[in-house]
């Protein structure tokens, strides 16, 4: 499967307009792809749709979560992407995390692995304009069609941290997402997906791996080691994230950083987070270091990888421009 360097978005300090002329420069730079995210900003779709228009990139969204959007809903927001780039749309789903479902948005994560199944099961022949009537144990739908389908059916990947959703993704996903581990971390991950893939009768090499990586792009130094473990806690300390650590064999590594922030002891936590952790985690260093570490992400079984850039430097206009000089020096075609 070809290897795929490409761009994570929306990229951050950029408005939407400004999407448009950095993608298309990325594009130039041998960028092949641009994956949405969300999380408190802007939404995954939209960035895409000013993309779809732009550029000739293919586009995924990484992850258009299951809980926040009704199965109806979910689908027209992908017809909607496929018409605007049809052929060039891959449509990424995953359940999120508990603050994203039940603090922000007062759902009840339950189910996650059942819910994201049905959910693909669901949307295959919703996206292919056929009229659905589904009956699973996390929702249910009775009669709906899309109007007006997209030109070709996307195919659905499916975002995954533990066993049982990487499980999932190699049964019925065309691709599995995967972030927040390592490139060693990877082999373990894809080889949940290729077996599960071969079980349920499917070609193992057919399944995408695709990757967000967090690519930290400020010059090294103390203040940026302490933001990076900041970053860490960040996230590992979200019950999902801790529990796949956990899954992949951290338990001991990073119990003082668990222990310490349960107790309350905020800079514990970070006292605690070991720096070789933060090293596998976090692409950092110069040019040449980042490269490198992506390559061996690449190298492990990553099929497509999608660079996520992110400073802690707080002058705007300095961020974009460190944002801009790392886009540039990590392209596939320099």
């Amino acid at each position: 499967m070809q290897k795929r360097i490409a761009l994570s978005v929306p990229i951050l300090g950029y408005t939407l307009p400004e999407h448009v002329a950095f993608a298309k420069e990325a594009e130039q730079l041998g960028y092949t792809d641009a994956w949405s995210f969300e999380v408190d900003g802007q939404d995954c779709f939209t960035p895409l749709a000013v993309m779809a228009l732009s550029t000739n990139m293919r586009l995924g969204t990484a992850i258009a979560n299951v809980y926040s959007r009704g199965p109806a809903t979910l689908a027209q927001s992908a017809a909607s992407i496929g018409e605007l780039a049809p052929g060039r749309f891959e449509f990424g789903i995953g359940s999120g995390s508990q603050p994203i479902i039940e603090m922000w948005n007062n759902g009840r994560f339950i189910k996650p692995a059942t819910r994201v199944k049905e959910m693909v099961q669901f949307l295959r022949p919703a996206l292919a304009g056929e009229r659905v009537v589904f009956k699973g144990e996390t929702f249910q739908v009775d009669g709906f069609r899309l109007s007006q389908p997209p030109p070709s059916v996307p195919r659905i990947h499916v975002a995954a941290l533990r066993e049982g959703m990487l499980t999932v993704a190699g049964e019925v996903g065309d691709g599995a997402i995967i972030n927040w581990l390592s490139a060693e971390d990877v082999k373990k991950s894809v080889a949940v997906v290729r077996e599960a893939a071969a079980k349920a009768g499917r070609d193992p090499a057919e399944i995408e791996i695709t990757a967000r990586l967090m690519v930290n792009i400020d010059p090294p130094g103390p203040e940026a080691e302490l933001m990076r473990k900041r970053h860490i806690n960040a996230y590992l300390q979200v019950p999902v994230y801790k529990s796949f650590h956990q899954w992949l064999g951290r338990s001991e590594t990073l119990r003082g950083m668990w222990e310490s922030w349960d107790a309350g002891d905020r800079r514990g936590a970070i006292a605690n987070t070991p720096d070789e952790v933060v090293d596998d985690l976090i692409v950092h260093g110069t040019a040449e270091q980042r490269n490198e570490h992506v390559q061996r992400y690449l190298d492990a079984g990553v099929d497509t990888a999608f660079l996520s850039w992110f400073t802690f430097e707080a002058d705007p206009q300095k961020r974009r421009e460190l944002i801009h000089k790392a886009m540039v020096e990590m392209a596939p075609r320099k």
